[in-house]
């Protein structure tokens, strides 16, 4: 990164290179945002189970008030204006409440509400009813409830209406929610992403000149008198082992060359100086 006055010039490169340099840093923050993630979704999320039941809508012409309707199974258009009356009634407090009585039922009316969904199935006469709750049998028992007051009521309040059961709800075999992979799968999103900012943020933030070659690409008109090499490196202890012990085996090659008469003269020039 280099500063202007007015601007702040970013090295992707660099950044890149900081980010492959401490690779082990974004697989451990991605191993533990996975870990994390997965311990909650297994641990803390309640499970949820869903249950369905299906309906048909069956009838020729029915009357709201003073508004008469006549359908047919070619009119899809009508079939779903019906079926959307029929989920209108499926939520009234009256309705929600014979389902609480008939299925003696140890919840409110707002919370049963927010329990159930309901919908067309594929633009058709046919509409679901579906529970959603943290037991798969409660869900299956209050669907089969709703699909046994449901008609009646529906009859009460739409003059020549029909609606017939297609399909009673089963015990669901499994949960919907949570989503164990998906949980696991953000979690590694999110180690990553959180690494890779953080290690940007620190080749941003650093100001240190690590090469010769960033000197003459950002100051082109001063010129590079001279290049301290790094004798030491990264690992200093190592290096300077190996530096030493390269340093003490040429001193050793150079002796060995030295004829004898030369070396006894030099032992004794130094006998005569320590004297």
């Amino acid at each position: 990164m280099s500063k202007d006055n007015e601007y702040i010039k970013i090295d992707l490169v660099k950044i890149g290179e900081g980010i492959i340099g401490r690779l082990w840093m974004v697989i451990l923050a991605m191993i533990l945002c996975g870990a994390l993630l997965f311990s909650y979704a297994t641990f803390f999320v309640t499970p949820l189970y869903q249950a369905k039941v299906l309906l048909y809508v069956n009838n020729s012409s029915f009357s709201v008030g003073a508004t008469s309707f006549s359908i047919s199974s070619s009119q899809i258009t009508a079939a779903k204006s019906l079926v959307e009356t029929y989920l209108v009634i499926l939520k009234t407090r009256l309705t929600l409440n014979e389902v609480i009585e008939r299925g003696q039922l140890d919840c409110s009316y707002s919370e049963l509400k927010s329990m159930i969904s309901a919908e067309s199935v594929n633009e058709t006469e046919v509409f679901s009813v579906t529970v959603t709750g943290d037991d798969p049998q409660e869900v299956e028992h209050i669907a089969n409830t709703i699909a046994l007051v449901l008609p009646d009521k529906i009859a009460d309040v739409v003059e020549g209406s029909s609606v017939r059961v297609v399909d009673y709800a089963v015990v669901p075999s499994g949960k919907i929610s949570p989503s164990i992979r998906k949980y696991t799968i953000v979690g590694l999103l999110v180690g990553m992403l959180l690494s890779c900012g953080v290690i940007a943020v620190i080749e941003i933030m650093d100001d240190q000149i690590h090469s010769e070659t960033y000197l003459l690409e950002n100051f082109e008109n001063i010129p590079l008198l001279t290049a301290i090499p790094d004798m030491l490196g990264d690992n200093s202890k190592k290096s300077y082992y190996y530096y030493r012990k390269g340093y003490r085996r040429d001193y050793y090659e150079e002796y060995r060359q030295i004829p004898e008469d030369e070396k006894s003269k030099k032992k004794n020039k130094k006998r005569s100086v320590a004297k």
